[in-house]
């Protein structure tokens, strides 16, 4: 209970600051993956980097294509598939909220300390590996 108190409490920060764009949480995780992958991704692979599950990938990248955030296009190789890519306004938002996430996140967690944050890190991410 703890973990998901903790988790809850930590995702408000960056939440306020992503309102200023009208974006969610989800959201935003999907635009910073699609910024890593500037030759585009298929939605399941979108779906495999996202932080939080969410069961209707294609409705949210609706959602992202519709405010022009993001481009989808069919696969030249299978058309079946689609692959979406991050636009110019998308990373025009990610560059102005990049910042401001930053500083919620020192707020947050600044107090921790560079070396214990890290190792609270590490320790999460052994949590996900043996879960």
């Amino acid at each position: 209970m703890d973990l998901l108190r903790t988790a809850d409490r930590l995702s408000r920060g960056p939440a306020q600051v992503l309102k200023s764009e009208d974006l969610s949480l989800t959201q935003y995780n999907v635009l910073r993956i699609l910024r890593g992958a500037p030759d585009g991704l298929l939605c399941g692979e979108i779906a495999g980097h996202m932080i939080s599950r969410d069961p209707d990938i294609t409705r949210l990248l609706d959602r992202l294509e519709k405010r022009r955030l993001i481009a989808r296009s069919r696969h030249e190789r299978d058309r079946r598939m689609v692959l979406a890519r991050i636009t110019a306004e998308g990373l025009a938002i990610l560059d102005r909220l990049d910042e401001p996430v930053r500083e919620s996140h020192r707020r947050q967690l600044g107090h921790l300390g560079r070396e214990r944050v890290r190792a609270l890190a590490s320790l999460l991410a052994e949590c996900r590996r043996d879960g």
